[in-house]
């Protein structure tokens, strides 16, 4: 094979992973709006045992009693301003936290914890909104044993 051809079969992998790796955070986007202004976008969110290296480690949707904590991450892509989010927390059915999160342009990660004790097997929720209370996501998951 000449030089030419691994260069092109290199440059159309790259193109296919970058549309492969971008693609999750693009299927729940609508970037702009009508007038053209970008849109505050949830790019991903999971709930996990925790958060390493600015990413959820451990995601699933059930977590043992012992593993003291859960977490909840939500990563916006665009943010077209500073702003704020909320992560409410839900055990069956009843509001038991409410996290103010800021967020910031032109693309934010952030996660709020919650420390669990043994009152706190059950079905859980988090529900991601904004200010106006526009809900972006719902993630569902239980406490066990």
């Amino acid at each position: 094979m000449n030089i030419r051809v691994l260069t092109i079969a290199w440059w159309v992998t790259g193109i296919w992973l970058l549309s492969v790796s971008t693609g999750v955070c693009q299927q729940n986007s609508t970037a702009k709006t009508g007038g053209g202004e970008k849109k505050l976008t949830l790019g991903k969110a999971a709930v996990c045992e925790e958060i390493r290296e600015f990413a959820p480690f451990r995601q699933a949707v059930a977590f043992s009693i012992s593993v003291g904590k859960v977490s909840c991450y939500s990563m916006f892509d665009p943010v077209p301003q500073r702003t704020f989010i909320y992560h409410s927390w839900f055990h069956r059915d009843k509001l038991s936290t409410k996290k103010k999160l800021r967020l910031k342009a032109p693309r934010w990660a952030t996660f709020s914890t919650i420390q669990l004790r043994q009152s706190d097997k059950g079905p859980w929720r988090v529900v991601i909104s904004d200010l106006k209370g526009r809900v972006f996501q719902v993630l569902r998951f239980s406490v066990t044993d």
